[in-house]
């Protein structure tokens, strides 16, 4: 094994680094262990919220996998913020900061301890592409293992998933439903440990980690508390070790054909517009050239094919069942959608993997490409004078692709909440969000705890709404988020006024209020930007650091 110490020799070897080993040695590691390979397993577990609870039993697994095949495991942790907990609070803007911590973290202790190799097990949303990040940044041999998706809720027959209820809050607020519904709803959607149900956010991310080919194609979509993912593990575990005889590494995995094809796995499936945010950033990371227009381009010639929540029906666990993401790639490798020769963690092709996909007969959540759900993808990338440097739409779930109507301006997601609370948003308004982005948040807040308000209030068909912020994967209706330049910036959005129309064309691909270009010009010459929420501390450096949403939202 000493051939594979190509890192960790320089801290294990040799009579110079006797202290080192007598300080492993103080936890239990032999002279045997030291000589094998030192692989590091970063674990994002957290007993904050679900999504990331259960994975101290899949690290072990982890673990003994990487035992068996001749690896020392050392196991240690990484921050997770639960953006299902924190949403709609002021502790959601360390949502998308925790991305960078994630990525500086794992990047320092693996350059710290010199590891050979490394396995990132990731949960909730920002662990996903953080985890990622980093792994492009060390590019050692290594892999990701997403942890799964949580069991649906039930509730008066039908599936559960926390999005319903942050809608039954908006029906409890508008008078559709009673306090006792609203109890029942909130006691029954979330049944156990798992990532959220739906094709939101982290599992959006999680189908782009096996479209990428960093995690093993069908290892990710297990659910997160059944016995086959205990098995996941422990294979994730052996072929971290086959990639380091190997030296298979991210920047040979991490190439232009495999994020084109993740593009299209987002498009594909209905997912989170967080997807664009997130690959912008790694791609960044990795040095492949990405820009916010290859969603548009992407997505418009990608068929929507799995019928999946929040725009859908059905859950993660419902596509594990159907086949899972491997039936999804092959779906679009026979459509000619994807780049089947992109290289995977296995060593073998995107296409050679997807040629060992099931499907189960009878299954109803993915489709066939000549009767898709939609023609053309999840993703729509507006331009116009409100978002020069572009904003994201998801279209999936809905089929509104024009609006016009007056604006109702918000400086912040509190502000926007307590209207639609007080029944104060009427049909054909436009809600406007700012000062929510990455630098004016700071953190770019989702704004699930609106839109579903929104929805649950029934006003999800007829009312319009645009932000600086972020939005849930969870969220749907015609809603622009990542709105660029953004307000704290003197963006065009911090230009708006309440009663300024606002159009959104969709098929035209615009953004417009219908002021003129001087009125804007002259509105934004008294703007003043407003004071930084924090002075110091974490927020503080990242407002200080990050860049345009239009380029990721990166702080390098």
């Amino acid at each position: 094994m000493d051939n594979l110490k190509k890192h960790s020799s320089a801290i294990t070897d040799g009579p110079s680094r006797a202290a080192a080993r007598s300080m492993f040695k103080a936890i239990g590691f032999t002279d045997d262990d030291l000589h094998r390979p030192l692989v590091g397993v970063a674990n994002t577990w957290t007993e904050i919220g679900p999504c990331n609870y259960h994975l101290r039993r899949l690290a072990a697994k982890i673990k003994e996998g990487i035992r068996a095949a001749g690896g020392m495991p050392l196991e240690f942790n990484t921050v997770s913020i639960s953006d299902g907990i924190t949403m709609g609070a002021e502790g959601m803007k360390a949502s998308l900061i925790s991305r960078e911590v994630i990525a500086d973290s794992i990047e320092l202790v693996a350059r710290g301890n010199h590891f050979d190799a490394l396995v990132c097990l990731s949960g909730c949303d920002k662990t996903n592409p953080g985890v990622m990040m980093a792994l492009a940044r060390l590019d050692i041999p290594g892999l990701v293992l997403y942890g799964g998706s949580i069991a649906p809720g039930h509730y008066a027959g039908r599936d559960l998933t926390v999005a319903d209820v942050f809608e039954a809050v908006g029906a409890y607020t508008s008078g559709k439903i009673d306090a006792a519904q609203l109890k029942a709803i909130e006691d029954a959607a979330c049944p156990g440990a798992g990532s959220c149900g739906g094709q939101f956010t982290a599992n959006t991310m999680s189908a782009v980690m096996e479209f990428l080919g960093i995690s093993p194609m069908g290892s990710n979509g297990i659910p997160a508390m059944i016995e086959e993912k205990d098995a996941a593990a422990f294979a994730a575990g052996q072929l971290v070790m086959q990639l380091l005889r190997n030296d298979l590494r991210p920047s040979q995995i991490f190439t232009r054909q495999a994020f084109e094809n993740a593009i299209t796995s987002v498009a594909a499936t209905g997912g989170s517009t967080n997807g664009v945010l997130h690959l912008l950033a790694l791609a960044k990371e990795v040095g492949v050239e990405l820009n916010i227009d290859d969603f548009d381009r992407i997505s418009t010639r990608t068929p929507i094919i799995a019928d999946l929540k929040p725009g859908g029906r059905y859950v993660a666990n419902d596509l594990y069942a159907a086949g899972g993401i491997p039936l999804v790639v092959k779906r679009l490798l026979d459509g000619g959608y994807l780049h089947g020769n992109a290289l995977t963690v296995t060593g073998q092709t995107i296409a050679e993997e997807a040629n060992k996909a099931r499907e189960t007969p009878g299954q109803k959540v993915v489709t066939t490409l000549d009767d898709p759900i939609k023609s053309t993808g999840g993703l729509v990338i507006l331009k116009g004078n409100l978002a020069s440097e572009g904003c994201v739409v998801k279209m999936a779930g809905h089929n509104m692709v024009y609006h016009r109507g007056p604006a109702r301006v918000f400086d912040s997601e509190e502000a926007s909440f307590e209207a639609v609370k007080n029944n104060q948003i009427k049909p054909n308004d436009v809600v406007v969000i700012r000062y929510e982005g990455p630098k004016g948040g700071p953190g770019m807040r989702e704004m699930l705890g609106v839109t579903a308000a929104l929805a649950g209030a029934g006003l999800d068909n007829s009312v319009a709404l645009l932000t600086d912020g972020r939005f849930s994967g969870a969220t749907h209706g015609l809603m622009a988020g990542h709105v660029a330049p953004e307000a704290a910036r003197g963006g065009p959005i911090a230009a708006v006024r309440d009663g300024d129309i606002i159009v959104f064309d969709i098929n035209a691909r615009q953004l417009n209020v219908e002021i003129s270009a001087e009125e804007m010009a002259a509105r934004l010459k008294d703007w003043q930007p407003p004071a930084p929420h924090y002075k110091t501390g974490v927020m503080a450096k990242y407002a200080n650091a990050v860049s345009s949403a239009s380029t990721g939202a990166t702080t390098i």
